[in-house]
């Protein structure tokens, strides 16, 4: 493989002056331009020859470049064209790069189908392979990335990317706190999520208005064992924190008047030693798993008793980034 082509700023600026273009502020395009930071995050991929590594946001190709001198295959996709053809010309020669130009996103609730195929197919080429996450994420689908992969059955090991700082911060927050939200929960609920490194703007090209955040996210796959049904419990944070702060009891009995009667919910909150007037935003990860477990065993079992199919949550009334209308980004 030829010598990584450091994309600094003066390179891209002259980069994108030899093909008239320019940077679309519109798919969050602000390249990462600190050669030292993108060495960084690499290196906290742990990348090796068993890895097969998804990037969102290809750019020109420059972190692109790096992860294919260790990973077993990359897999990039961005949504512009033009920066495709840039990055096709960073990573000549490495053969062991697929380019994708496409939406990451097939919808706000779903990975694009052909490159959820594209990454299984990789992983069954390279036995043993782990599926990793490593991108500096366009800030205009920070979220349903990473909310869309937790939600997906790829048998994803790590995430590590840069992200919006205010959204590294939610993913972080603890009950209690201001930032503390469905997300938070859907998250934790599942990952270790931390911090490696606050960025300011300088370090893109063009400067974005706020700051960024390198995040580190690993599978718990315990953790995610305790959720009996992600789907519903998806469905379950994103209504319980559109009301947040409310008590719960009251939240509940509306959210599934059409499954239960308030007796049976006031009958789980008390078998779960709850009072009924906490309220979600107080309430941590493993108790909101305790509740949503138990609602889908009443009203499951109920379903089931009166000769119903059992609940399913439809589709298209889950936010892939679990945020409610007080929580939205």
């Amino acid at each position: 493989m030829k010598d990584v082509q450091r994309q600094t700023r003066s390179h891209l600026l002259e980069l994108f002056r030899q093909h008239g273009l320019n940077p679309r502020g519109d798919l969050g395009q602000n390249f990462l331009i600190d050669v030292n930071l993108i060495e960084f995050v690499v290196r906290h991929g742990d990348l090796s020859a068993a890895d097969v590594v998804l990037e969102v946001g290809t750019g020109t190709g420059g972190m692109t470049a790096f992860l294919a001198q260790d990973a077993g295959h990359v897999v990039s996709v961005d949504i512009d064209r033009n920066m495709s053809g840039l990055a096709a010309e960073a990573v000549r020669g490495c053969g062991n790069v697929t380019l994708v130009n496409e939406d990451i996103l097939k919808n706000k609730n779903t990975l694009a189908p052909g490159v959820t195929a594209l990454l299984r197919q990789h992983l069954a080429a390279i036995p043993g392979s782990r599926l990793k996450l490593v991108a500096n994420l366009p800030y205009s689908v920070g979220t349903p990335v990473i909310s869309n992969l937790l939600a997906s059955d790829l048998p994803w090991e790590r995430m590590v990317c840069t992200i919006q700082w205010e959204l590294a911060e939610k993913m972080c927050a603890e009950s209690g706190s201001r930032g503390y939200a469905a997300l938070s929960v859907w998250v934790q609920s599942q990952a270790t999520v931390r911090i490696l490194r606050r960025l300011g703007p300088k370090v893109f090209w063009p400067r974005p208005k706020v700051d960024s955040a390198i995040v580190s996210i690993w599978r718990d796959e315990s953790a995610a064992s305790r959720i009996s049904d992600r789907r519903f419990f998806q469905d379950f944070l994103r209504r319980l924190f559109s009301q947040r702060r409310k008590h719960i009891r009251g939240v509940l009995a509306g959210m599934y008047r059409r499954q239960l009667e308030k007796s049976q919910v006031d009958g789980l909150l008390c078998q779960l030693e709850m009072r009924g007037d906490e309220r979600a935003e107080l309430l941590d990860p493993a108790s909101l798993i305790r509740v949503a477990n138990g609602l889908r065993e009443i009203i499951s079992r109920q379903a089931v008793s009166e000769g119903g199919q059992e609940f399913m949550v439809d589709e298209a009334d889950v936010e892939s980034d679990v945020e409610s209308d007080e929580q939205g980004d």
